[in-house]
This record gives C-alpha cells, structure tokens and sequence, in this order.
C-alpha cells in the first residue's frame, strides 16, 4: 500500500458504494427538496397572495431572495401569469 494508489482506489470505492446507496432515492430527495422550497416560496409570498401572514414584516426581506426563482414557482403551481402585480416575471 505504499504505491500510492490505495487512496485513490478507497476514494473510488467509497464514492461507488455512496452512490449505490443514494442512487435509488434521489429522485425522492428531490421531490422533498422542491416540496419544501415551494411551502417556503408561500410562507413569504403569502401577504402578497392576500394570505394573512403573521411574520409579514420578516418574510419581506426574503423577496429578493426568492425573486429569481418566482417564475419556476408559479409556473409549477399552474399560473399561467404571475398572480401578484408587483411581481411580473412573464
């Protein structure tokens, strides 16, 4: 093991057994992931939706972060056209 390639061969091993492991369930990682934006997109465009929000004041200063990802979100829910007036991305 002192030639140098036992690391590397471990690292591909690992990486191959990871991947065997992970592989069946990605796509299920990455309905759970979508779900979760998407109820995170609501919570702070829900004022906005006419949604009474609590936390308005907080989730305000998150708009600029979910900006460039609105377009992708109403389109996913069915809108057609973006359903606030300030925010129009198509």
């Amino acid at each position: 093991m002192t030639d140098g390639r036992a690391p590397g061969r471990l690292r591909a091993a690992a990486a191959g057994l990871r991947e065997f492991y992970v592989a069946p369930y990605r796509r299920t990682f990455a309905r759970a992931r979508r779900d979760e934006d998407d109820l995170f997109m609501v919570v702070v465009l829900a004022d906005a939706l006419g949604v009474p929000n609590p936390v308005a004041a907080h989730t305000l200063e998150l708009l600029p972060a979910v900006y460039d990802r609105f377009h992708d979100w109403h389109r996913r829910m069915g809108m057609e056209r973006s359903p606030l007036d300030s925010m129009s991305c198509c």
